[in-house]
C-alpha cells in the first residue's frame, strides 16, 4: 500500500508538471510580470527587512530559548498565570516591538516553545505587528481620526479576544501540551530577574532604533527626527552595552567585545554612507565569536541557526508567491489590482470580507499598509473595507501562514486566521454603517 501511494505521488508531481509545461502562458506579459514581481518582492524584502528586522528578531528567539527559563514563561505567560496579567504582558510586549506580521514569528515561536500557554502567546502574535503606535498615529494623520482611534482600539480589543478564543477552542490539546512541558520547566533563573530585563531591554532596543522609521518632517517632533538622525550611533552604544552585559553576567570575553567594536569603528569611518556594512561586520565577527564561546552562549548562537532554518525559508517562499500573486504596491501581477480596487467598493459584508481576506494574504512591510490604502480610498474602497484591511493585513501574511502552521500545526493556524478574518470583516461592516 505504501508503495503504491509513493507511485501515485510521483505520478501526480509528473503529471502537475507536464499540466504546468503545457497551459502556462509563459508568453503573455501578465505572467512574465508576475514572475518578475516574485522576485522584486523578495528584493525589497531582503533589503528592507532581513538585516534589520528578521536578524536581531532571530537572536532575540535564540536568547528566548536559551536564557529564559521555562518556568519564567509560565509564570507569566502560562496557563496557570493571571489571565490578566498574562494578556497584559503578550499584548504590551507586542505593542513595544513595532515589527511586521515576519518579524514577529521568531519571538512567538520561542515563548511558545518555552511553555507560553496558546491564548497569551496568540496574542502577542497579532499585537506586534497590529498594535504599532506608529502605524496607528500615521493612519490617524492620513486616513483620519476615525479610522486611526478604531484601528487602536479594535487591535486591542482583538488580541486579547482571539487568544482567549483559541485558549477555549483548544483548551484539552494545551493542557496535555503543558503538561508534557512540566517535566522539563528546570529551576529558576541563573541571574537575577533584573538582569535578565536589562539585557533583553537592550536588545529590544537595538532592534526598535535600527528599524527607525524615517519622520514627516513637517510634523515630527524634535526627538523623533533626532532619533533618527542618530539611529546608528544609538544602535552601535546599545550594541556595546549589550556586549557590556554579556561579560557581566554571562562570562563573554571582554576581549571580543572590544575587538567588535574596533572593527565597527573602523568599518563606521570607511563607509560612513553605508552603515549596513559596519552593522554586517558587528553581526558576523559576533557569531563568530559565540560560535568559539561554551555552554550558554554557544547555545544561544545554535538556538538562533534552529530559528532560522525554520523560519527563512518559508518567509522568502511565502513573500515571493505573495509577489507573484499581487505585486508590490503600484504594479501589477497576476491579479489583476482593479479586481481589488472593484471588489471592495462601498460597504457590503462581502467587500469587507474580500478586504479582510486579502489583507490576510498579502504582505505588508511595516508602515507601508497607510500609503496602500490611501491610494485604494482614492480609488473608491470604502471606509468599512479599509478598516477590515487595517485590522487583518499588518497581522497576518501568506509568508506568516507558512510559519505558523510549523509551529502551531494546521488546525490552530486555520482557526487563528479564521478569527482574524472573520472578526475584521464584523468589525469593518459596523464601522462602514455608523461612519460612512
Amino acid at each position: 500500500m505504501k508503495a503504491n501511494w509513493k507511485e501515485l505521488k510521483i505520478l501526480g508531481i509528473m503529471l502537475a508538471v507536464f499540466l504546468a509545461a503545457y497551459f502556462v502562458p509563459f508568453e503573455a506579459s501578465r505572467f512574465k510580470g508576475g514572475v518578475l514581481e516574485a522576485f522584486y518582492m523578495l528584493q525589497d524584502y531582503a533589503r528592507l527587512h532581513v538585516l534589520l528586522c528578521l536578524i536581531p528578531a532571530l537572536f532575540i528567539a535564540g536568547a528566548v530559548s536559551v536564557f529564559v527559563s521555562s518556568a519564567s514563561v509560565m509564570k507569566y505567560l502560562g496557563p496557570a498565570a493571571k489571565k490578566a496579567v498574562a494578556y497584559a504582558v503578550a499584548s504590551v510586549s507586542g505593542a513595544i516591538l513595532a515589527v511586521c506580521s515576519c518579524t514577529i514569528l521568531p519571538l512567538f515561536s520561542g515563548i511558545y516553545k518555552r511553555g507560553a500557554g496558546l491564548g497569551p502567546a496568540i496574542a502577542f502574535l497579532y499585537s506586534g505587528p497590529a498594535i504599532n503606535v506608529l502605524a496607528i498615529v500615521m493612519t490617524a494623520r492620513i486616513l483620519g481620526l476615525q479610522i486611526g482611534i478604531a484601528r487602536a482600539v479594535g487591535a486591542v480589543f482583538f488580541s486579547v479576544i482571539i487568544g482567549l478564543i483559541m485558549h477555549v477552542w483548544f483548551r484539552k490539546e494545551e493542557g496535555e501540551r503543558q503538561k508534557k512541558a512540566a517535566g522539563f520547566e528546570g529551576g529558576e533563573e541563573a541571574l537575577p530577574m533584573w538582569q535578565t530585563l536589562v539585557y533583553f531591554a537592550l536588545m529590544i532596543l537595538i532592534l526598535i532604533f535600527l528599524n527607525w522609521a524615517k519622520p514627516n518632517s513637517a510634523t515630527a517632533s524634535g526627538f523623533v527626527v533626532w532619533a533618527y538622525s542618530m539611529k546608528w550611533i544609538i544602535s552601535a552604544v546599545l550594541a556595546f552595552l549589550m556586549g557590556l552585559t554579556l561579560h557581566l553576567f554571562y562570562g563573554f570575553n571582554m576581549w571580543k567585545v572590544l575587538i567588535t567594536t574596533i572593527a565597527v569603528v573602523i568599518a563606521g569611518f570607511a563607509f560612513p554612507l553605508q552603515p549596513l556594512i559596519p552593522f554586517v561586520t558587528a553581526i558576523v565577527l559576533f557569531s563568530f565569536f559565540l560560535a568559539t564561546e561554551k555552554g550558554e552562549l554557544k547555545d544561544w548562537l545554535g538556538s538562533t541557526w534552529d530559528f532560522a532554518k525554520l523560519i527563512i525559508p518559508l518567509l522568502f517562499l511565502g513573500v515571493m508567491i505573495a509577489g507573484a500573486l499581487l505585486g508590490r504596491p503600484g504594479f501589477e501581477a497576476w491579479i489583476p489590482s482593479r479586481w481589488i480596487e472593484v471588489a471592495v467598493g462601498g460597504n457590503s459584508l462581502l467587500a469587507n470580507f474580500f478586504a479582510s481576506i486579502s489583507g490576510a494574504f498579502m504582505y505588508f512591510a511595516t508602515l507601508t499598509e497607510v500609503p496602500i490604502l490611501q491610494g485604494l480610498l482614492g480609488s473608491g474602497m470604502g471606509k468599512g473595507p479599509a478598516l477590515a484591511l487595517l485590522l487583518s493585513g499588518p497581522a497576518l501574511s501568506l509568508p506568516s501562514m507558512l510559519v505558523i502552521n510549523t509551529v502551531l500545526g494546521f488546525k490552530k493556524t486555520a482557526a487563528f486566521i479564521f478569527l482574524v478574518v472573520i472578526m475584521s470583516t464584523i468589525t469593518g461592516y459596523f464601522f462602514g454603517v455608523f461612519f460612512a
